[in-house]
């Protein structure tokens, strides 16, 4: 595999962990990640030690019903240290909507992630970001017609 492909396949990697995400497929998220992955979303407001707890996070959180995001991962930055081992850097943009609270949070900041080759498959190791900036407005009747949506 050339080193471009490595790279291709990192931004793939990236691509697939936003859309599972955003269509709350967890388990399959999960497998996306090393057993030891951890992670420091929000500048390590919140933090997991490892996949196990991370998952946990993600699932408490980001995995409620009344929950519905999107996560564009923009302008990636990929660095390969070695055949198995990279590093990557990526804008974010993300809006959260939440049908129950009826808010609104958009924010924007960057992801810096770690990547290993296992049994020739790139996973995450690391994963995490930094906010530049986030808003949470009130949404009042404008997510009524999302609720069907959220069940």
């Amino acid at each position: 595999m050339s080193a471009i492909d490595d790279i291709r396949a990192i931004e793939q990697l990236k691509f697939r962990y936003f859309r599972f995400l955003d269509q709350k497929k967890l388990d399959d998220l999960e497998q996306l990640l090393t057993e030891d992955c951890d992670a420091s979303y929000h500048g390590g407001r919140y933090s997991a030690p490892d996949r196990a707890t991370m998952m946990a996070f993600l699932r408490a959180s980001i995995g409620m019903p009344r929950l519905l995001t999107m996560h564009h991962g923009h302008h990636p930055e990929i660095e390969l240290i070695s055949d198995t081992e990279a590093v990557g850097k990526w804008y974010l943009h993300d809006i959260v909507l939440d049908v129950q609270d009826k808010t609104r949070l958009e924010g924007n900041g960057f992801y810096e992630d770690r990547y290993r080759k296992v049994n020739g498959e790139w996973k995450i190791c690391h994963t995490g970001y930094h906010r530049t900036f986030d808003i949470k407005q009130p949404m009042g009747e404008v997510l009524e017609m999302f609720n069907g949506f959220a069940e």
